[in-house]
């Protein structure tokens, strides 16, 4: 058997600890155990305390719940009561217990068989899976082998816990009669109502993910508040002013805000105990909830579509929205980007209330919040490295794929196949559902077709055309025309910050773009080659813990995609306060790009960089400012405009 990774084990043993306390439970924890993981739709083997095996299963589609005839799977602790089918052979066909001499060799069936293998469960607390109305071994309840194979890491049975007819047979050969059995449930907290009367207060109010979730909340009917270290310092007065106009009142960061009237603090993973609100909601006993609990609440009160990913993430969740829109069905969204479209309408640009049950959010890897979020339709669209290794990554979207109440979307790439079963997949491969064909990239859009169905995208690149064969698989699976979405991915007019124009001058074109990873920084090169004979890109780094992880990528990615007659200048890291570490400079990342070959130096200032780039910029160049975070980029990217205008 093959150990788990450790973010598998460690959880499997933590449920376990906890159930302890669960009626019925065993007095230790117990040397031989499986641990049914709902939440991750993982079962895994631990014997000593050591989880020494873990295999993908699908519980109920209805749920977790004991009841006769609900369709459920049960929680809490049982024991294997038999062991049935040793020695039968792979696709052995059971009914009621009972092998009928039939064999599944891999066709096509509509019906849900029980092959292989069973292993029934006896349930241990009264009440819950033992006893009149809720006794497990009564209800049939087991775990069995099935032809639904594809959909195995979802909740698809009827009540019973599926595996993949051979893990089934692994684990059969693994256990014995007597072994304990822990399904344990969703493990999310309870916070309280967001329309219940009383106050959220936002800590770090302006950040694009904290902001569309209060904004989100306030358009709902929502008392709202915040505080954010850049109205304390008299910065982004204009935002400050779009969020008082929606009834958020805005405090200084210094703990004032945390009032008797507050039923939350709302916390991102960057706000740190320092933070006074955070003292003041913790002496006041106030609940401290971090953003991704709120829009998990929201995720689950909607019929919405979750778009993840390390790559596109905010076109897409765009590019769905404003598909849905254009065809009508008058959606909500809550962003990290900003939308012109919104803008253009005097919001803020991240977030909008629509009247339908239509959400589209866009799920967030980066700090590990993606687990919270079980949305009607989840979207994987790629997986790269980029805050955490992909490892990590891979094991919160198999969580999203266990979640996802009706539909999974996700791309073709070979590394998304273990996501993929039952999927809805969009690409550029034969193997893609939702597949764009006939591509014809231009310097500021491209045609492509899906179906008979010929797509006029106005923003430039070929990730683009993936990201919006995305938004079209997402639409598809919400049952949305695609001439509808034709006519409405027309009219798209992009992402604040992705590859946006800032203007031109004297024949030179200034592009403000959040790149801040290797394939993100690659697509923009790639797309401003198109657009210039030139490329004189411009990267401020974010925050010196995602640098010193990504460093070996940025040399690797700019010298590679900078041709000799490109130019790169990078900005010394964005430090946004707190408590990281800062160890190095941006200077060393320049000169180890450098040493490649690659046209590279460090600007010791902003003022300097405008100066250089206005006396080396000529008629043709691309100037391409990237980087992440930083809200006052779009600003220095129109301060180079200014200055090649004059």
């Amino acid at each position: 058997m093959t150990p788990p990774l450790p973010a598998i084990s460690d959880r499997a043993l933590a449920l376990a600890r906890a159930a302890l306390k669960r009626p019925g439970a065993p007095d230790a924890f117990p040397g031989r155990l499986l641990m049914v993981d709902v939440e991750r739709q993982t079962a895994v083997w631990i014997e000593n305390e050591t989880a020494l095996a873990a295999w993908q299963v699908s519980t109920a589609k209805n749920g977790i719940g004991g009841e006769e005839n609900s369709f459920k799977t049960p929680p809490g602790w049982h024991r294997i009561h038999a062991r049935i089918g040793a020695g039968a052979c792979p696709g052995s066909v059971f009914v009621s217990r009972e092998p009928t001499g039939e064999t599944w060799c891999g066709e096509d069936c509509d019906g849900d068989l029980i092959l292989t293998r069973i292993l029934t469960l006896d349930g241990l607390e009264d009440g819950i899976n033992r006893g009149p109305g809720h006794d497990s071994l009564e209800r049939y309840i087991y775990l069995h082998g099935t032809n639904q194979e594809a959909l195995v890491g979802r909740p698809m049975s009827q009540g019973c816990v599926r595996l993949g007819n051979a893990d089934i047979r692994a684990l059969f050969d693994v256990v014995h009669e007597g072994d304990f059995v822990l399904i344990a449930p969703s493990t999310g907290r309870a916070i309280p109502d967001p329309y219940g009367g009383g106050r959220f207060h936002y800590a770090g109010l302006g950040g694009s993910g904290m902001s569309a979730i209060a904004q989100f909340q306030a358009m709902t009917g929502g008392r709202v508040s915040g505080s954010d270290r850049a109205f304390d310092h008299g910065e982004r007065g204009a935002v400050r002013a779009q969020f008082e106009a929606l009834g958020i009142e805005v405090f200084r960061q210094d703990g004032s805000g945390v009032g008797t009237d507050c039923a939350a603090l709302v916390v991102s993973t960057a706000v740190e105990a320092q933070v006074p609100d955070f003292a003041a909601a913790t002496a006041q006993n106030i609940p401290i909830v971090h953003r991704s609990e709120m829009l998990a609440q929201f995720v689950a009160a909607y019929r919405s579509i979750a778009v993840t990913g390390t790559s596109g993430k905010s076109t897409v969740t765009g590019m769905t929205f404003e598909i849905l829109r254009g065809a009508g069905r008058d959606p909500s969204v809550i962003t990290g980007g900003d939308l012109p479209a919104l803008q253009a309408e005097g919001l803020i640009g991240n977030a909008c209330a629509g009247d339908s049950d239509f959400l589209v959010v866009e799920a967030d890897e980066s700090d590990g919040s993606l687990v919270h979020y079980a949305p009607a339709v989840g979207v994987i669209l790629n997986l790269q490295r980029d805050h955490k290794e992909m490892e990590e990554v891979a094991a919160m979207f198999a969580t999203l794929r266990a979640r996802a109440r009706e539909t999974l979307v996700v791309g073709d790439d070979g590394n998304l196949d273990p996501f993929a079963g039952g999927s809805l997949r969009f690409g550029l491969s034969e193997r893609a559902d939702v597949r764009g064909q006939d591509i014809a990239p231009g310097a500021h859009g491209s045609r492509f077709r899906v179906d008979d169905v010929t797509f006029e995208l106005p923003v430039p690149g070929i990730h683009n055309v993936m990201n919006a064969l995305a938004a079209i698989a997402a639409c598809r699976a919400v049952d949305v025309p695609l001439a509808d979405m034709a006519a409405a991915l027309a009219g798209f007019s992009g992402i604040g910050r992705r590859f946006q124009t800032v203007g031109c001058a004297r024949g030179i074109e200034v592009v403000d773009d959040f790149a801040h990873n290797a394939e993100k920084i690659a697509a923009a090169i790639r797309t401003a080659k198109l657009r210039g004979s030139r490329v004189l890109a411009v990267y401020q780094p974010h925050g010196y813990g995602p640098t010193r992880f990504l460093r070996s990528d940025f040399v690797r990615t700019f010298s590679g995609e900078l041709g000799p007659d490109d130019r790169l200048w990078m900005l010394e890291v964005f430090y946004a306060g707190g408590t990281a570490t800062r160890d190095f400079s941006a200077a060393e990342i320049v000169e180890e790009i450098a040493a490649r070959g690659t046209n590279a130096a460090f600007a010791p200032s902003r003022d300097w960089l405008i100066g250089r780039i206005a006396e080396d910029a000529k008629d043709g160049d691309v100037v391409l400012v990237m980087g992440a975070r930083d809200p006052s980029l779009t600003t220095f990217a129109r301060d180079i405009l200014g200055a090649l205008d004059t």
